[in-house]
């Protein structure tokens, strides 16, 4: 079975923040490129806490959805 977290999410370097992140601590996501399994994606809040581990096929769908405007509510 593949697992779908990473239990400790700060053993991983080269996480990076959405671009719509701000630098006054508000709630964000960070996401990690290059992973071998899939697109592991992080609270930001909590960086030694778990990563959900996307597989590739749904990031791609998730991210096209974001950018056709797909997602009603989310900016």
């Amino acid at each position: 079975m593949t697992e779908h977290t990473i239990p400790n999410a700060a053993k991983l370097t080269g996480w990076r923040k959405s671009s719509y992140s701000d630098n006054e601590g508000a709630s964000c996501i960070e996401v990690l490129d290059g992973h071998p399994s899939g697109i592991p994606v992080r609270d930001s809040k909590s960086p030694h806490g778990p990563a959900l581990l996307i597989g590739i096929p749904a990031w791609s769908s998730f991210v096209a959805a974001l950018k056709d405007g797909e997602l009603p509510g989310v900016a």
